[in-house]
């Protein structure tokens, strides 16, 4: 493209002119065009400066409250990871750039972050081999069932279901459907737990493998993981780990040492940088040594020199799962984070989850039904079945607590708990903080016997109050999207 000439600066020495690339005529049919000016605002720099601004603060953002959000874990951006991954040596860099060049050393900063990152998280799981393509926690799913897939495939094995629990993300399934598989629904007993017994009946020659999180969506830790992993090893499937819970075993337990054969983790849930608003995210997938011919294309390696590399030559790779390297700033970050953090500091991540959950489970246990007795994990989940008794649902509770200056948790979910209220306060929040919401709590479980029908009408400080979620999922209106 020709640079624009600047009529001021011809006949300057070694200024040479340029023929103009700014259009004379526009190519738009006339019926396009506007008749009229537009009616655009006329405002000074410090009123537009004020709007944005007093936009910018109606945001509810992690530096700005509490989410209380369950199975979501980290909500919490360390600033020096933030800054790190904002270095010019790592922000410049375009993904397309030579590994070496000219003899100097371009991107193998950023290779050799993958590298270490790679061989950090296989001694924190337990696994052989990582890959940091996948860009979320569903495509690193889909990444581990498509490399469970494939050593079936390479061993000729006849393999056409899954097992998942029924108290699972709700990604599981998808991901098993994706690749090809059968889902089949392992329920859970009483103890909020997978139903042995029935697990041992559903396992066939047909199972390809397993998906599981533990501790699972019921913040408890499956005290039969072991010996789950070693009915699925009986008939030659797979055990995978969904590691969206890492942060509540994080440096006390592996997955691997558990039996797992394939681990996806969530870089944006557990290390640094917190889950939600639509991404960028990381979902590594590790595997253990059988499985390691099976992982994408490339993966990062280093020479005989110390230098490192991208390798292509795996015959058996189930290919591309994403372009270039994932997405490099979030594993950054994660990699600032647990190097930061040591092996002690990690450890405290999870005594600090666990603490803090049956802290507020504690507190609450006596305004609302709990479901499941017993030490929770990361999360705590309880019941808004007490409070039906008055006509208050779990969507009025979490209404309630907007008023109140807080973000709802999950509600609804996971199903097998009827108007489950699921809260996670994870690793970060102080004792004070969580003080201040389990007073919310217990306020809106007492309006609930007192007063039901305000709180029905929650809330009442947003600008438009309580909005019709199911005339508005009725009527949207596509064409506007």
């Amino acid at each position: 493209m020709n640079l624009i000439f600047d009529k001021s600066i011809a006949g300057r020495r070694g200024v040479v002119p340029q023929k103009s690339d700014v259009p004379t005529t526009v190519n738009i049919r006339p019926e396009f065009l506007r008749q009229l000016d537009a009616n655009l605002p006329q405002v000074s720099e410090l009123d537009v400066v004020r709007h944005f601004t007093a936009l910018s603060r109606r945001n509810f953002g992690v530096d700005t409250n509490f989410y209380p959000l369950g199975s979501c874990t980290m909500k919490y951006n360390p600033k020096v990871a933030e800054r790190i991954a904002a270095y010019p040596g790592f922000a410049h860099l375009h993904p397309l750039m030579p590994q070496l060049r000219m003899g100097g050393l371009l991107t193998q900063g950023d290779l050799e972050v993958i590298y270490d990152m790679d061989k950090l998280l296989c001694e924190i799981t337990g696994m052989a081999g990582f890959t940091m393509q996948p860009m979320a926690g569903a495509h690193g799913e889909l990444t581990g069932i498509m490399i469970m897939a494939a050593y079936h495939r390479d061993k000729g094995n006849k393999k056409t279901t899954v097992l998942i629990p029924d108290n699972a993300h709700g990604t599981n399934p998808a991901s098993a459907a994706i690749a090809g598989y059968k889902v089949v629904t392992v329920p859970s007993n009483d103890r909020g737990v997978m139903d042995i017994k029935a697990l041992k009946q559903m396992v066939n020659s047909e199972t390809a493998g397993i998906m599981l999180t533990c501790p699972n969506t019921v913040g408890i830790f499956e005290p039969d993981i072991k010996e789950i992993c070693d009915i699925i090893h009986a008939v030659d499937g797979l055990a995978y780990y969904d590691g969206a819970n890492l942060n509540a075993i994080i440096g006390k337990a592996r997955p691997g040492d558990f039996g797992f054969d394939i681990v996806h983790l969530n870089l944006h849930k557990t290390f640094a940088t917190p889950h939600g608003g639509g991404g960028p995210g990381a979902g590594p997938v590790g595997v253990v040594k059988k499985l390691c011919d099976f992982l994408p294309v490339s993966l990062v390696v280093k020479r005989n020199d110390g230098t490192f590399a991208l390798e292509y030559d795996r015959p058996k790779s189930i290919g591309y799962i994403a372009p270039f390297y994932g997405n490099f700033a979030i594993i950054l970050r994660a990699y600032v984070y647990i190097v930061m953090l040591g092996k002690e500091g990690l450890k405290r991540v999870a005594e600090n989850a666990v603490l803090n959950a049956n802290y507020i489970k504690h507190k609450l246990k006596d305004y609302y039904d709990l479901p499941f007795a017993g030490v929770c994990k990361h999360e705590c989940v309880f019941s808004a079945t007490r409070q039906n008794a008055t006509g208050i649902h779990a969507l009025d509770i979490a209404k309630g607590l907007i008023d109140r200056g807080y973000h709802p948790p999950t509600i609804y979910f996971p199903s097998i708990v009827k108007e489950a209220l699921m809260i996670e306060p994870t690793e970060t929040e102080s004792k004070e903080t969580m003080d201040l919401f389990i007073d919310a709590m217990i306020d809106i479980a007492k309006q609930a016997q007192a007063e039901p029908e305000k709180l029905k009408a929650a809330p009442i400080t947003t600008p438009v109050g309580r909005l019709d979620e199911t005339a508005a999922a009725k009527n949207v209106d596509i064409a506007a999207i």
